[in-house]
């Protein structure tokens, strides 16, 4: 195998002295760099680095992440084209920086595009927080680090093993409530009553035992972690109740008026939201309102009709509250109850003039019929004549003359009209 000539070792170092194409604008580029830490010893940390393109015309389809992290041990590494993430462990407690930079892949003379760098703490304890909660109407709600006088307080320890590190392990747990009271549990939580307005620090200590082999004699030993943890427990006067008064129905663009009646010490920050639904009420998607007192006005209109929710939350100091009032908005118009008084109405007039209609045909098929009865003998003509005249000689009255009268405007139309005249024969 030849050797390499002397003059292209000059030229060798030449090249690698001479400076790379020109990076990228710094503000082209954004890395991100974070960290699942504090991690206990002997556990993984992960450190994640994610890098952002600003401008789109100055992208490449590869990049390559560098890390520097020692003295840590690099447990595992992944690399997408914007994104990088590393696991690793360490021995020893204390703060480790880890850094990254990026470059283009398919230019490894290039200067960096981005770095950026985290610090990772690795401690001997236990890692983890305590949550404070209070359970009100069978319902949990967090109050970070303030609980209510009379109401029972739920105390909660929450492990930080992002790599189930005590996954075998077996926790104790001693609970110092700051009041003289202790409590040993094997569970991460524990009830307490605050009685008392006098505030305290609830002391927590955590001892996880598990058995592993041995690095040096290989056998199976017991290893022991323990943890304090500290909390302040303020307690406070609790939002009991939230009462609203008001009409549950009204029309589209009419003022609607609610008060709402709390029970709770002031001041009092109360936080209200009407939509179609009713929904948690959480940060600022709500209209904040400060009041001093123990009662709030509300006036809304509504533009359109449908069913509505009223969400309605009150703090008091770290405790809070939430209560939920249904309303119904209609269509503006004639009331319901109006129309259907209408509709009553229009109907009983109906069935009376059914009624009245059937009943006057009822009574005109009931008129008398008058009969004549007529005879055309020459005989009844006298004998009816003479007993007119007789009638009419001996009483002699107004209703007489009348009748007569009117039965000879009667007899004067012919009930028959005949074709032939009537003729009257005489036997001599």
């Amino acid at each position: 195998m030849s050797r390499p000539s002397r003059p292209l070792l000059p030229l060798l170092l030449v090249l690698l002295m001479l400076p790379g194409p020109a990076a990228p604008a710094a503000e082209e580029y954004g890395l991100e760099i974070t960290n699942n830490g504090p991690i206990t010893t002997g556990a993984h940390a992960t450190v994640h680095a994610s890098l952002s393109v600003k401008n789109d015309s100055v992208a490449s389809n590869l990049y390559h992440f560098n890390w520097i992290y020692a003295p840590l041990i690099l447990i595992e590494k992944s690399e997408q084209r914007f994104n990088s993430v590393i696991n690793v462990t360490g021995e020893f407690p204390g703060t480790f920086p880890v850094s990254v930079w990026v470059t283009h892949r398919n230019c490894w003379l290039c200067r960096p595009v981005a770095r950026n760098v985290t610090v990772l703490q690795f401690t001997e304890f236990i890692t983890g927080n305590l949550t404070i909660a209070q359970i009100e109407d069978s319902r949990l709600t967090t109050r970070g680090s303030s609980s209510s006088t009379g109401a029972v307080t739920r105390i909660s320890f929450c492990l930080h093993d992002p790599s189930h590190y005590f996954k075998s392990a077996s926790f104790v747990y001693n609970w110092d409530f700051g009041d003289g009271v202790y409590q040993i549990t094997k569970e991460p939580f524990v009830y307490y009553n605050c009685s008392s307005m006098r505030n305290r620090t609830v002391h927590l200590k955590v001892i996880a035992e598990w058995q592993q082999i041995g690095s040096i004699i290989h056998e199976r030993e017991t290893v022991q972690k323990t943890g304090d943890f500290t909390t302040a427990l303020e307690l406070l006067d609790a939002v009991k109740s939230i009462n609203v008064v008001g009409s549950r129905e009204t029309h589209v663009m009419e003022n609607l008026s609610l008060s709402l009646h709390i029970n709770g010490t002031p001041p009092l920050a109360l936080c209200w939201l009407i939509k179609s639904e009713c929904v948690p009420l959480e940060g600022a998607q709500c209209h904040l309102v400060a009041i001093n007192g123990s009662c709030y006005r509300l006036s809304h209109t509504f533009r359109d009709a449908g069913q509505y929710c009223l969400s309605v939350r009150v703090e008091s100091g770290g405790t809070a509250l939430q209560s939920y009032h249904g309303i119904q908005v209609r269509p503006s118009g004639i009331h319901p109850a109006l129309f259907v008084l209408l509709c009553i109405a229009l109907v009983s007039v109906m069935l009376g003039l059914v009624l009245y209609t059937t009943f006057r045909s009822n009574t005109q098929q009931k008129d008398l019929v008058e009969v004549a009865d007529f005879d055309f003998s020459p005989l009844s003509d006298k004998n009816l004549s003479s007993h007119s005249e007789s009638g009419c000689g001996q009483i002699c009255c107004r209703s007489c003359f009348l009748r007569s009268s009117q039965e000879a405007a009667r007899e004067s139309h012919e009930l028959l009209h005949s074709f032939y005249k009537p003729v009257k024969t005489y036997t001599v």
